[in-house]
């Protein structure tokens, strides 16, 4: 796709051990148990929680988050969060190293993820974001109005609405350029004054053994063979999430300044 991120070098083809795929056979099926059932039961919640509470969100917020933290545990990733999530009414910014960002970030926080309109297409993980009400986004100048009014409602509602604004993901080594353009929705007049954005940097490291890029997804990697490889991995990988402190919108002057400053933000997370 447009805007996908290469490294200078390919990645090694995806290489599992007997030992490996024995973790594979261990795990997958706990983890297919955990994502079908909390789906299920997010659905069966959503259809009451829906009618009486609108865009608000009281209870299945709470599933998700239990979802994912469980799946990340089965997997054998240990997930460390450090910092507040913000108590403002705005939006999350992180960068983007791999599908697992869907799992890291709702089991560190409840927010609700913007995503391209790829992601809805994606066997049970699409299935997973149109459920916790991810908002789906198709990158055509035509649609800008139509994604600033929902995301307009959404911030409105109190929703913090996850952006990635690299555009792609990567290695999970680096960051990469922000693009600017989503960051100017937060300028909207009804929205300017309201809103916080808090960065958030995601800092991956491999298991014991493998190369310190292990959890990345990028290029024109397929989704299958990265899942098998990160449930065949030792119990030894870990995540850490940082939520920075948060900025309010109309202290910049505009979407380029707001985008670079949370870019250098998220980038000193890897310090």
């Amino acid at each position: 796709m447009s805007g996908t991120w290469f490294p200078e070098d390919v990645a090694d083809s995806v290489k599992i051990s007997p030992m490996g795929w024995i973790r594979v056979v261990l795990r997958a099926p706990p983890v297919l148990v955990v994502l079908v059932s909390g789906l299920a039961a997010l659905l069966m919640v959503r259809l009451v929680e829906r009618p009486v509470c609108g865009l608000n969100r009281p209870v299945t917020p709470y599933i998700t988050q239990g979802v994912c933290k469980s799946t990340l545990r089965i997997m054998g990733i240990r997930l460390t969060v450090v910092g507040a999530h913000m108590p403002y009414k705005g939006a999350v910014v992180s960068n983007h190293a791999s599908w697992l960002d869907i799992l890291t970030l709702n089991a560190a926080k409840r927010i609700y993820f913007v995503a391209k309109s790829e992601v809805a297409g994606w066997p049970l993980v699409g299935w997973l974001a149109r459920a916790t009400g991810t908002v789906f986004i198709a990158r055509r100048a035509r649609d800008a109005k139509i994604h600033l009014d929902i995301f307009a409602e959404r911030l409105n509602a109190g929703h913090k609405l996850l952006f990635f604004p690299e555009g792609t993901s990567t290695d999970g080594l680096r960051v990469i350029p922000f693009k600017s353009t989503l960051f100017e929705a937060f300028f909207a007049k009804n929205l300017r004054d309201i809103l916080h954005i808090q960065p958030v940097s995601v800092v991956y490291s491999a298991p014991k053994g493998e190369e310190a890029r292990f959890y990345g997804w990028w290029g024109d990697m397929e989704l299958a063979p990265h899942v098998l490889k990160t449930l065949a991995a030792r119990k030894s990988g870990t995540v850490k999430v940082i939520y920075h402190t948060p900025v309010a919108v109309s202290s910049f002057d505009g979407r380029k300044a707001l985008a670079q400053y949370c870019e250098d933000t998220v980038r000193s997370g890897f310090s």
